[in-house]
């Protein structure tokens, strides 16, 4: 699995960044790769019908349409953004199977640090203690991913008040940082969530069932 760290970014570059990664991909001129980011301040609006209604007030923070699934979210300094651009095998055509795979990897993840978190059977995402850590939209182009995961490490929770987040109450968003002391810094959290998703995608892609 490559990794591309970009470090603190504004939104709209690391589009393009993207793209130009997946497009690679596509051709085959690169192998699997995972890019990971912190954004500058950021609203980003998915395809869901009526997510820009969710968008209670931005006030001075951009908003972005993209075109992954989901619904409005916010990305910005303290959270860890990961995405995959991974080609699926044809036996592996399977997006939902995908999105739940991004899930168990962050599920994995957290465990690595002690805490436990959960899926909710009505949102996408991971949980802890009933809160949301863990936002994920995705999409593909020839059958090959881009966008993902955002995992709240020391976010600063503030701007989710702006928001009806993924649709949700902002009070049911969450941060590592109030559930682990003390909260793992970035490096380390990239490192195992890293590992975890190269080892889950080579048992997935190499499993038929």
């Amino acid at each position: 699995m490559n990794l591309i760290d970009l470090g603190q970014v504004d939104y709209v570059s690391t589009v393009e960044t993207m793209k130009n990664t997946l497009a690679d991909r596509i051709a085959d001129r690169i192998g699997d790769t995972l890019i990971v980011c912190e954004h500058d301040p950021v609203f980003t609006v998915g395809r869901n019908r009526g997510a820009e209604a969710n968008i209670l007030t931005a006030g001075d923070v951009p908003v972005v349409n993209v075109t992954r699934g989901g619904d409005v979210t916010f990305h910005g300094p303290g959270q860890l953004v990961g995405y995959p651009i991974l080609a699926l095998p044809p036996h592996r055509h399977d997006l939902h199977g995908y999105l739940r795979g991004l899930e168990k990897i962050i599920i994995r993840t957290l465990k690595h640090f002690g805490l436990t978190g959960h899926r909710d059977v009505r949102n996408t995402g991971v949980w802890v203690e009933g809160k949301k850590v863990a936002a994920i939209g995705i999409a593909a182009r020839k059958w090959v991913t881009w966008h993902g995961f955002a995992l709240n490490l020391t976010t600063d929770l503030s701007y989710y008040q702006q928001i009806n987040p993924c649709g949700l109450d902002s009070t049911l968003v969450t941060r590592l940082a109030d559930h682990l002391m003390p909260c793992p810094d970035r490096d380390q959290v990239i490192t195992v969530v890293t590992e975890e998703l190269t080892t889950w995608w080579e048992d997935w892609t190499a499993s038929n069932g």
